[in-house]
């Protein structure tokens, strides 16, 4: 799972899970920060999104050889680069085609206001790996005309199929990811997994007959497939090599065997091993073989994803979508954090779970801060900040669970030149005070403890089925709204400092509180149009975490809604109350989870998590106007430049940065075009 937000940083970034859903976000609000430091961490900001660069700190400690495994497992990883936008949408490689081929041949005016426009479109298909909004899932709007694309085409001698073209200005396909209720999800989601005939009854049926060998060991079925209808009859178009994207998994195969050869340890080698082998053959046993061992390959200064992983982007929970991050050890931020690990036991056991749904053996979670090397697919250019792998339940009950924080992309962000907005929601100078002297480590710990206690906490019922079978489309906000909940709960307790985690336990929580309150009832709005319901799996686990206890707080005033001179303000009156309120909704939630309880959960995230106040909203964004900072951001990736000697061998790896990101972009389209435009 991935974590996306960062909750009360300098950065107020709000909380994730590898849950890529909040793919990835950051935050909202910024306080102000002070840092010394020459490099330059922004690249541009169009339309709602901000790009920004990183660095790769230890970079130089590593050797020769442990740089090449970098430099090897990144190539994996942009060599599956297109798979995403085909995922995204069946349209997506062929609109790419034609407007990078505009941008690049295009000799005519670039100075009026079509030329600007076209460009902004382009950049805005390029961030979000289609024409769907990488957060909203809204297809992206284009502000210029058909007429004026035509003659795009036209003047640079290029063709775009009339389906593709139109798509970019009609209503078909108009959400990526429908998961609105009472809806055929997967017939209204654009997202390509299924074929134009499937539906949520095909899909239910399918897998419903589905058996795994091993019961406890339930396989991930539909994770690295596409359902299809051909003759009437459902068929997977399985991702391998020579079946679905064969071409781009034969290249990241190419690149795998070579990260092999070079493997810093035995463990390691194996696990990369096994992972060759399911790109090889798609078969779900030897994917849980391969996450069984890299689960347990813990030692080295290098470590990876790869492969499809996370299930947000398809409505009903099945279907993996391609990503890769390649990351580098942090050897002293990873110490300090180990004691989370370390003592998830005493965690599990000292929560308000009922006791049947506690696990006895807390077992082999780790949690390390890494910095990012690379990222490609669906964790480029919009990153998680966190992540906890594997996904599937049983593993990570038997075997255990990694979670990494990434340290340089939040680095990045909280040294982007900073905003206003934090103190425009923030409901006096206490909070303000707090939000800024405990903001960031406020914010790293809930990170924490989301990925390494939340995702490993709890356990279902005996023979209750995976929540992608339990609670469906709900299945993940359910799980990322569980995880910020044990974060909160401990956030607020004595435990951390006795770790030696904290200086003052009960002020960094406040300001935990403060932020996850502010962000989930006010700030994460300024993402949304006036009258769009919330979606995105991410803001509604804020939403309804937030709004439930607001509501449930009602009769003590635990959360105080104030208006002044016409701001609405929310102030935290009762921490103590509130932490009590946070510690009953995870245990509620928890159960949802552990019976596969479909009908609560329904009522759940319906009744809190999707409704949005039109006036508070109206408000909101009016506030936010003043604001130039994009309520998005992303990272172009640092370039890593292999030297040779004359027999060929690599001498050294460079590592330069990007001067734009069309280049970029341009660049990778030119040199990882591995899949043909309709696959």
């Amino acid at each position: 799972m991935k974590v996306t937000h960062v909750l009360g940083f300098a950065l107020a970034l709000t909380v994730f899970v590898s849950c890529k859903e909040d793919k990835k976000e950051p935050v909202v609000e910024v306080a102000e920060v002070k840092v010394e430091n020459t490099f330059d961490y922004n690249v541009e900001q169009f339309a709602d999104i901000k790009l920004l660069r990183y660095q790769i700190p230890g970079w130089e400690n590593l050797t020769l050889k442990e740089q090449k495994l970098v430099y090897y497992l990144t190539q994996a990883g942009l060599a599956g680069r297109d798979i995403i936008w085909d995922q995204n949408y069946r349209h997506n490689l062929k609109i790419r085609t034609a407007l990078e081929a505009i941008y690049t041949n295009y000799s005519g005016d670039k100075t009026n206001s079509d030329w600007l426009a076209f460009e902004t479109y382009l950049k805005r298909v390029w961030f979000s790996n289609g024409i769907h909004h990488h957060y909203s899932n809204d297809k992206l709007k284009a502000e210029f005309s058909q007429d004026y694309l035509k003659t795009l085409l036209a003047e640079t001698n290029t063709a775009l199929e009339e389906e593709a073209f139109n798509v970019i200005f009609n209503n078909t396909d108009s959400k990526k990811v429908n998961k609105a209720k009472g809806v055929d999800n997967v017939a209204l989601s654009a997202v390509n997994f299924y074929g134009p005939s499937v539906t949520n009854a095909d899909v239910e049926k399918f897998y419903k007959s589905k058996k795994s060998p091993n019961p406890e060991k339930p396989l991930s079925f539909g994770l690295n497939s596409k359902l299809v209808k051909e003759n009437g009859q459902l068929k997977e178009l399985v991702y391998k090599s020579g079946g679905l994207y064969g071409s781009a998994i034969d290249e990241i195969i190419k690149w795998l065997n070579l990260a092999q050869g070079i493997a810093e340890n035995k463990a390691q080698g194996d696990a990369i091993g096994l992972l060759i082998q399911y790109y090889k053959t798609g078969d779900l046993q030897t994917w849980d073989d391969y996450n069984v061992a890299w689960t347990a390959a813990t030692d080295g200064n290098v470590d990876y994803i790869n492969s499809f992983i996370e299930v947000y982007n398809d409505p009903v929970g099945y279907r993996g979508t391609f990503e890769s991050i390649v990351q580098i050890n942090d050897f002293d931020m990873s110490q300090k954090m180990k004691v989370l690990s370390d003592n998830a036991q005493w965690f599990e056991d000292n929560s308000p779970l009922m006791d049947e749904h506690k696990k006895k053996n807390v077992v082999g979670v780790t949690y390390k801060v890494v910095n990012v090397a690379g990222e490609a697919g669906d964790a480029s250019p919009s990153t998680p900040i966190g992540v906890n792998l594997p996904n599937a339940n049983w593993i990570r009950a038997a075997v255990g669970s990694k979670s990494v924080s990434l340290g340089n992309i939040i680095e990045a962000y909280n040294n982007a030149e900073s905003s206003g907005r934090l103190k425009e929601f923030v409901n006096d100078e206490e909070e303000l005070e707090l939000e800024e002297k405990y903001g960031q480590v406020a914010d790293k710990l809930h990170t924490a403890l989301h990925e390494v206690i939340g995702h490993a906490s709890g356990q279902l019922n005996p023979g209750v089925g995976e929540t992608k079978e339990t609670l469906k489309n709900y299945a993940s906000t359910l799980e990322e709204g569980r995880a910020d909940l044990v974060g909160l709960y401990y956030l607020y307790n004595p435990k951390l400092q006795e770790l030696g985690l904290v200086d003052d336990w009960k002020s960094l929580g406040k300001t935990a509180y403060d932020g996850y309150i502010r962000n989930g009832l006010m700030t994460q709005l300024i993402r949304l149009n006036l009258g769009d319901d919330v979606e995105q799996a991410h803001m509604r686990n804020r939403q309804w975490v937030s709004a439930w206890v607001f509501e449930k707080g009602k009769a003590d005033n635990v959360i105080e809604k104030i208006t002044r001179d016409g701001k609405t303000y929310y102030n935290i009156t009762d921490y103590d109350k509130l932490h009590d309120l946070f510690g009953q909704l995870l245990r509620e939630t928890q159960r949802i989870k552990s019976e596969g309880d479909y009908q609560a959960v329904e009522t759940l995230v319906e009744t809190y998590g999707v409704k949005v106040d039109q006036d508070l909203h109206a408000e909101i964004l009016e506030r936010n106007k003043q604001f130039t900072g994009a309520p998005y951001s992303g990272f172009v990736n640092p370039i890593l430049v292999p030297e040779m000697d004359d027999n060929g061998e690599i001498t050294a790896i460079k590592v330069t940065q990007p001067e734009t990101f069309s280049g970029q972009m341009l660049d990778y389209s030119k040199n990882y075009n591995f899949l043909p435009e309709v696959n």
